[in-house]
């Protein structure tokens, strides 16, 4: 079948903020300008550095200075700053409607790297986990951090290929990057990006783009009617959730935040998940200080007390 209109597909982004592998060294102090279009300082970073955290609880170390001054330069240039001292005044006055430069900020700095059945030895888990409960149990399960929807839409395939396809299973899908959630919610993707499915998975989960399409998928209708996408901040004072969930994947989240911040969310995870209720979290994540909450139940993945 062909994709109609034509659809653009989800592109990898530049490794983020924090990312595992190792990043730029940090710059020496002083006014800088070397080579760069806009000068860069320590009290530039220091008050990003603060702003960052307030929003999104992310805490930036001093190696991901030059990082950081690379994504928030094109920003500059769109909103035609010409310093980074003008810019963050003319963002911390945005108010209200106003504000929506803030969510620019946030999407400049945030982490996007994602592929299908990434640590798929979760999925496995999850598998065994769904078959372990009678037929037609009601199942609501939520990924916090949806990116560019590879890992909700991996999640629904698992939950499609051990229930069956009319089985009750919500599947709630945020993140507080807009447009990441954008291209999760279309659901296209390049070849490239599926190259890791099977044929199997490929034929029976995703439609081939034809004509101006080619060389692009989208995932079949079913699968997508499956999740809800929605954006939301885990900085937020309140989620909006009313019924609690029996499974939730936060992976690879936690990283990005210090220790007072991590145990923040864990306690309010904690609040939405039902007792026995499963927690999935990133290969570099352990969590074993809040034992009061969660137990290890399998490779990353932890039990709700």
């Amino acid at each position: 079948m062909s994709l109609s209109p034509p659809l653009s597909a989800s592109r990898s982004r530049p490794a983020a903020v924090g990312a595992s592998h190792s990043g730029p060294v940090a710059d020496p102090p002083g006014p800088l300008l070397q080579g760069r279009e806009f000068a860069w300082t320590p009290a530039d970073f220091a008050r990003v550095r603060a702003l960052i955290y307030q929003r999104a609880g992310i805490s930036l170390h001093e190696g991901k200075q030059a990082m950081v001054y690379s994504r928030l330069a094109r920003r500059l240039r769109e909103t035609g700053h010409g310093s980074f001292q003008s810019y963050l005044d003319w963002l911390e006055s945005q108010v209200g409607a106003e504000g929506r430069e803030w969510q620019e900020f946030v999407n400049a700095l945030t982490t996007n790297l994602t592929a299908f059945f990434r640590e798929p030895h979760h999925f496995e888990l999850l598998a065994a986990h769904l078959r372990s409960k009678p037929a037609g149990t009601r199942w609501r399960a939520w990924c916090n951090a949806a990116s560019t929807g590879e890992e909700p839409y991996s999640i629904a395939i698992t939950a499609l290929e051990t229930l069956g396809p009319h089985a009750p299973f919500q599947l709630m899908a945020s993140d507080i990057d807009s447009r990441v959630l954008a291209t999760a919610a279309q659901g296209v993707y390049r070849l490239d990006n599926v190259k890791g499915l099977s044929q199997e998975r490929l034929q029976r989960f995703f439609l081939r783009g034809k004509g101006t399409n080619a060389g692009l998928v989208r995932v079949k209708p079913e699968l997508r009617r499956m999740i809800e996408f929605l954006q939301i901040n885990l900085m937020s004072e309140s989620w909006p959730f009313k019924e609690p969930f029996d499974l939730v994947f936060c992976r690879n989240v936690m990283i990005y935040f210090d220790a007072p911040t991590q145990r923040r969310v864990l306690e309010r995870i904690h609040r939405v998940l039902r007792p026995g209720g499963l927690l999935f979290v990133g290969h570099a994540e352990n969590f074993s200080e809040a034992r009061d909450l969660f137990t290890l139940r399998g490779k990353t993945v932890y039990e709700r007390r």
